[in-house]
């Protein structure tokens, strides 16, 4: 029996995923409850389990694929129970992949476990990548014994039967020279065309077939597409129904003249070849989407204002000297973070309206009371914020192992949305990259975010005089419908004095 396997909907809201990468291949045994792909989505990149024990009998995603929720990405074999026949849509793929018009499966194209691999219909029973490969490395796949399913033929396959080194079938050199032939017939037409060749015989250009309508295999279609190649100008080899049909092979061929032509022009009037490209373009989705598109919704939903202001924190620095050690006895790093985290708690109380929301569409000011503390997180995906719930009802050491585990997460990229749900306030350090100041932008909906410079000795005027003192830049950013600018200051007063003075925090 196959078990056909969906995208599932990885969180709310999520409507498609890319496939990073698949864990697994065509043929592969695998485990209920296996990991088998990697997939990110807007949120984060989780990995989805195989749902049975059985084998993979077909894989229907490429990795780097967009694919919507819903959509079947990979098919089993149920262990234990009959291996189904050759299903309507693997019949498709092999039939687009050999360049000819799908045939529904039906009982003649079926096969046994112990059969051949080639089907009744003399079409090779194979995944499309591993036809792709086979003809890349010159296999001639009828030749492959498969060992999937059904002796269905994986790109493993195909790359041992490479490895084995066989020489090529007689058939498969007589294409190949045939198609060297023809390339070479269309290579010299183009040369005289164009009044001659270069030096090497390479053409200075390509003869185009200048078609109106073309018939091919959505497959060649896309390869066209990839090799930027118009399906109109390939030169076809055979018709159907009367009417131009390209194969993936002439499409190749005629990117591959088109390139060689431009390289003998370029050398023919004696230029360089242009330089590698000077801009790279990548797909924005995914989790950068995501980002981006918080960041918009926060500009230009809440009014920002950014309060500045620093502290002299010689005290806090020695209270954090003299508990690392304690904290590293129990394997726990303990950074200066968890000490700012109940401070700026301790300042919410204070200061409710810093703490608050605003409901837009009831009109209503929501004021928490509940103190879930954001920390922005530096990742090679972009900024993420992962929570820490209810700081003010946790012990020091408490607050640094969740925020160390769940930052850690974040950069590995195995953080689960709930993770990033439910902040009331955010904290962001600039200073650990070599910042002082900054304008935060609001993590909406809430209501402020404090930016950390870096604590460092400064100079600072005592009784008259100038001595150094460790000092911390803070920049505080707030949503102007909700904090007037005088809250803000005083906010930020207040986080000051439990910064500067640590034990004040023993009385909370």
């Amino acid at each position: 029996m196959v078990r056909e396997f969906k995208l599932p909907d990885v969180g709310e809201g999520v409507s498609e995923g890319e496939i990073v990468q698949w864990l697994v291949e065509e043929g592969d045994t695998v485990e209920e409850d296996q990991p088998v792909a990697e997939v990110e989505t807007d949120k984060a990149v989780v990995e989805v389990p195989a749902p049975v024990d059985g084998t993979v009998r077909q894989i229907r995603a490429d990795e780097g694929e967009m694919v919507p929720v819903g959509n079947v990405i990979i098919t089993f074999d149920v262990e234990g129970e009959p291996v189904e026949e050759t299903t309507d849509l693997e019949a498709a793929d092999a039939a687009e992949a050999d360049g000819a018009d799908p045939e529904p499966a039906g009982d003649e194209g079926t096969e046994t476990a112990g059969e051949a691999a080639e089907t009744p219909e003399g079409r090779v029973f194979a995944a499309p990548s591993a036809r792709r490969l086979a003809r890349e490395l010159g296999v001639d796949i009828a030749e492959v014994d498969g060992s999937g399913p059904s002796g269905r033929i994986s790109e493993h396959d195909v790359r041992a039967a490479a490895d084995s080194g066989g020489s090529e079938p007689e058939t498969a050199t007589a294409e190949a020279s045939e198609s060297a032939s023809a390339a070479e017939a269309s290579a010299e037409s183009a040369g005289a065309a164009s009044g001659g060749s270069t030096a090497g015989g390479a053409p200075q250009q390509v003869e185009s077939a200048d078609r109106e309508k073309t018939l091919a295999a959505p497959a060649t279609r896309r390869l066209a597409d990839e090799e930027g190649v118009d399906l109109n100008a390939v030169p076809a080899t055979e018709k159907r129904d009367g009417e131009p049909f390209v194969t993936p092979e002439a499409v190749r061929e005629y990117a591959q003249a088109q390139q060689e032509a431009q390289k003998a022009d370029t050398e023919a009037l004696g230029l360089r070849e242009e330089p590698a490209e000077r801009e790279e373009r990548t797909p924005y989705r995914g989790i950068r989407k995501s980002i981006g598109d918080q960041m918009e919704r926060s500009k230009y939903s809440a009014p920002h204002i950014t309060h500045h202001d620093s502290v002299e924190v010689t005290n806090l620095v020695e209270i954090r000297e003299r508990l690392k050690g304690r904290a590293e006895e129990r394997g726990i790093q303990l950074t200066y973070m968890p000490l700012i985290m109940k401070a700026v708690t301790a300042a919410l109380k204070d200061f409710p309206m810093v703490n608050s929301s605003l409901d837009e569409e009831n009109e209503e000011i929501v004021e928490k009371n509940y103190y879930n503390i954001g920390v922005a997180a530096a990742t090679d995906a972009g900024l993420m914020v992962p929570v820490v719930d209810d700081v003010d009802h946790k012990g020091l050491l408490q607050i640094a192992s969740e925020m160390n585990e769940l930052v850690q997460k974040a950069r590995d990229r195995s953080i689960a949305r709930e993770e990033m749900q439910g902040g009331t306030f955010t904290v962001t350090n600039v200073g650990g990259i070599g910042g002082e100041y900054a304008t935060p932008i609001i993590n909406y909906p809430e209501a402020g975010i404090l930016a950390l410079g870096a604590i460092e000795e400064r100079p600072v005027v005592e009784d008259g005089e100038v001595v150094a003192r460790h000092t911390l830049p803070l920049s505080l950013s707030v949503d102007h419908r909700l904090v007037d600018g005088a809250d803000a200051a005083r906010f930020t007063n207040r986080v000051k004095e439990y910064l500067k003075d640590p034990e004040l925090l023993l009385l909370e």
